[in-house]
């Protein structure tokens, strides 16, 4: 990072804004689109300031109809634009999945590879508000399990920014998922690790590659978004219990970074993957079954989960809180693991 880039430490929404601000200006096929994006600047603020930069007709207040203009962004797309897609919610999916999962996600294969779809579905996702189960899913796995997207989930907006800009320039449907409470919206609460350094000059993250945010030799935490930050918490208290964790940022799940699971994991021989989506047919599931479908015997305690449960998030506050992942429940689950035996003499 350059001397000019010192104290330039940016929230996840402003990181976001200036990637795509930088893509516009650079390339003149890249527009936005989604509702309230324009003059409000996107409910999360993702799109703020770019009405001004470039105007009603690259930025596009739509209808609300997702269905309709995620599968007008399918057709730009199809006809060489790069358009950037905001759906509000990631848990409005629901009434546009045709559009992104028959549309978006299959265009290129079905074409033969002459049907290109550079899309980006930039929506927002995570609990902890008490905005029940309209407004507080995880479901990135849901997109993941389906051939032809790519997922990518910062945790961070230096990460923001470059994953933002691989996405736009990627010829493949990405999926753009950021969590709520690390967007850097007062009302919201934002997650203070979140905020960090950002480059002014263009820069890409690579999709498909998982960092390292803390070594460690005794066990292995993987996570992504919030969770990244609760695991970084949870391991500098078992620090001072003489837990030595690593932490791994998977950054994006599709491509996934199976080989950073397996290296960290054949080091310190345990394994917690900890995830806001639900437990079942899960992010979390696919982490363990890489690392036990590659060598079972680098496992020296089973491995362990902390997820969603398979319950529909409830209303209340208290209810809510209970089930979510968090630092408590991190630090208990790896105090335990510590404690047993190797499972291979």
């Amino acid at each position: 990072m350059s001397t000019s880039d010192s104290g330039r430490r940016f929230t996840v929404t402003r990181a976001v804004a200036e990637a795509i601000a930088q893509e516009m200006q650079r390339d003149p096929n890249v527009f936005v689109m989604g509702e309230d994006i324009a003059k409000l600047g996107g409910v999360f603020g993702n799109t703020r300031g770019l009405l001004e930069l470039f105007g009603p007709e690259r930025i596009r207040d739509t209808p609300i109809s997702e269905t309709a203009f995620i599968g007008a962004g399918v057709g730009a797309a199809a006809e060489g634009m790069r358009p950037i897609v905001e759906l509000m919610f990631i848990d409005f999916f629901g009434v546009c999945f045709d559009a992104i999962y028959n549309l978006a996600a299959k265009q290129s294969y079905f074409s033969g590879g002459q049907v290109k779809c550079p899309l980006v579905l930039m929506t927002y996702a995570g609990g902890g508000y008490g905005d029940a189960g309209q407004h507080s899913q995880c479901v990135w796995s849901s997109f993941a399990h389906m051939p032809g997207l790519k997922v990518v989930v910062p945790s961070n907006a230096y990460d923001a920014k470059g994953l933002m800009i691989s996405a736009i320039r990627d010829d493949n449907p990405v999926v753009f998922i950021g969590h709520k409470a690390l967007q850097g919206m007062g009302w919201l609460g934002t997650e203070k690790g979140s905020i960090v350094e950002v480059p002014e000059a263009s820069y890409t993250v690579p999709l498909g590659q998982a960092k390292t945010v803390r070594t460690g030799r005794d066990i292995t935490i993987v996570g992504l978004a919030l969770t990244v930050h609760q695991a970084l918490e949870a391991a500098d208290q078992l620090g001072k219990e003489g837990i030595d964790a690593e932490v791994i940022d998977l950054r994006s799940l599709v491509p996934l970074d199976r080989k950073a699971i397996i290296d960290s994991v054949r080091k310190t021989g345990r394994l917690l993957v900890v995830d806001e989506d639900y437990t079942s047919y899960s992010v979390s599931a696919e982490v363990i079954a890489t690392v036990v479908e590659h060598d079972v015997r680098m496992l020296k305690a089973a491995p362990r989960r902390i997820a969603y449960p398979d319950v529909v998030i409830p209303f209340s506050r208290p209810m809510e809180q209970f089930a979510l992942p968090n630092v408590e429940k991190i630090v208990t689950a790896v105090r335990e693991m510590a404690a047993r035996a190797p499972a291979h003499a």
